[in-house]
């Protein structure tokens, strides 16, 4: 076991603990809610679980590559030591910028949403049955919102070592539910309904599409699939705290995509042998549901009871997710206070708890105030924001909810920027040609360079798509406000930058 350095993130995390990080921080909303603008976007079954299956075979592109740099560089900050000794300080600043303000705290705002908005139905079915009336108002929902993200906020500055039992505690939970999603059908088929009421199987066998592929449409799902699977790299920023990393950092990635392209393709075959393509993208006034799919085959399954039981999967599969993001995102602000690029204040770690408890909480507070945020632009018109040459609409599009709005601003930042990470293997390929290296991509050069293509491939129809265009353009002006940030306040600090 490598020793610790002092003034270093202990190292407390184990394989098994390392794993459930990743499989917890993944597993939150996505498997429960994208489905449903999945199969809205690409009508055919078959289409529909290839999405599902080209999802998990990118994470497992990324994870072969990305294994060789993060054993090569395993510190505290993941993507931005890697695009930092890569690219140069620049690189590591704008994946900074951008994760902060956008791909982490949009993440931990939206899973925070859901939980909030699972809890809220929990409470209507236990005390108005099968009737669509409001328990909480919206802004109570808002505050316990934020008292949600506050509570785990303490537990992550209690200690690493409480955070990752917590975690590999409910990613146990979370694993078991999905497995009961997959197992219900063919359960209750042998042994409440009989051979009279089998699951929906006929409606399955046409794999392919009759009328030719929707391209746009598949991508514009692939995008809802990516969140899904967002995440699937959480082991790299916490790398500095992995007990034997060149070891357990490879089999902890790898592992675990496994397991959630398993549970990912399982369960949205089990949603589809019981409800009917219909009743999953049905629509009311022009706009797709917003209900879990899993809540509504939990009760097509077991009735009234089948809401309250999603409800509680979905509640404790985003609390975990809630939970692996502050416990993963705050190691960015140390990594960035330690190189002067973020405040110094970041790099410090709590006396008592070993924890960078000052870049959690400013992690966690942003996240809290852009929950508020977009509470009020989903309750309140703005107005229209003229440029002369363009306006910019800040109102919440009919149609599309704000959850997923923030999913697509967090799906456009972290492609961006994890695609480049992924690609900085050829990068110290070329310019470290004798470093050690414990791991070494399986399949170089052809893995990392598919997953490069294809993630750029996805990046350009997100500029194509009109669903995904307003989130593609504002995204990257976000990452070019970054650019001028550092050219005018940081650059100038910088004593020189790696070759590139």
């Amino acid at each position: 076991m490598q020793p610790t350095p002092p003034h270093a993130l202990p190292r407390v995390l184990g394989p098994w603990l390392a794993t459930a990080l990743i499989v917890g921080t993944v597993i939150g909303s996505g498997v429960f809610k994208k489905g449903r603008n999945v199969a809205d976007n690409v009508p055919e079954f078959g289409m529909v679980m290839a999405v599902w299956v080209l999802g998990g075979l990118l994470a497992l592109l990324g994870a072969l590559a990305l294994a060789e740099v993060a054993t090569m560089f395993p510190k505290a900050g993941g993507n931005y030591v890697y695009l930092r000794e890569g690219y140069g300080r620049w690189a590591g600043f704008l994946w900074g910028w951008v994760d902060f303000w956008i791909i982490r705290a949009a993440s931990i705002a939206a899973l925070a949403t859901m939980f909030t908005e699972s809890f809220h139905d929990v409470l209507r079915q236990s005390l108005h049955p099968g009737e669509k009336v409001e328990v909480l108002a919206f802004w109570p929902r808002q505050l316990l919102t934020a008292s949600v993200i506050a509570a785990l906020t303490w537990l992550n500055v209690r200690g690493t070592a409480l955070s990752g039992k917590f975690q590999f505690g409910i990613t146990l939970i979370k694993v078991a539910s999905l497995l009961f999603i997959i197992c219900a059908p063919f359960v209750i088929y042998a042994v409440v309904s009989g051979p009279s009421h089998p699951p929906r199987a006929a409606h399955l066998v046409p794999v392919l599409p009759q009328n030719g592929i929707n391209w746009s449409g598949f991508g514009v799902a692939l995008v809802g699939v990516l969140w899904a699977y967002n995440g699937w790299m959480n082991i790299a920023p916490i790398a500095e705290e992995v007990k034997e990393p060149s070891r357990n950092i490879p089999r902890a990635l790898l592992l675990a995509v496994f397991v959630l392209i398993a549970l990912y393709c399982g369960a949205n075959l089990a949603y589809h042998l019981v409800l009917p393509h219909a009743a999953i993208t049905a629509k009311t006034n022009g706009e797709l549901s917003q209900t879990p799919l899993a809540t509504e085959f939990c009760e097509a399954l077991l009735g009234p009871v089948g809401v309250v039981l999603a409800s509680a999967i979905v509640m404790t599969s985003v609390f975990g997710a809630l939970n692996g993001n502050l416990l993963v995102g705050p190691r960015l602000l140390y990594a960035m206070g330690q190189d002067r690029l973020a405040p110094a204040s970041f790099a410090r770690l709590h006396a008592a708890y070993q924890t960078p408890s000052l870049a959690i909480v400013a992690m966690a507070g942003w996240s809290v105030l852009l929950v508020l945020c977009v509470g009020a632009l989903t309750q309140y018109r703005v107005p229209v924001i003229p440029l002369g040459f363009a306006e910019i609409d800040l109102n919440v599009p009919p149609g599309k909810s704000p959850f997923d709005i923030m999913t697509d601003f967090v799906i456009f930042g972290s492609v961006t920027f994890e695609t480049l990470a992924v690609a900085t293997i050829f990068v110290f390929r070329r310019r470290l040609p004798n470093a050690e290296r414990p791991y070494r991509c399986w399949g170089y050069p052809v893995v990392p360079a598919l997953y490069v293509l294809i993630m750029l491939a996805v990046l350009f129809n997100m500029f194509a798509a009109p669903e995904q265009r307003s989130e593609a353009v504002i995204g990257a002006g976000f990452i070019a406000t970054g650019a001028v940030v550092y050219a005018l306040f940081l650059r100038k600090r910088v004593p020189g930058e790696p070759p590139v």
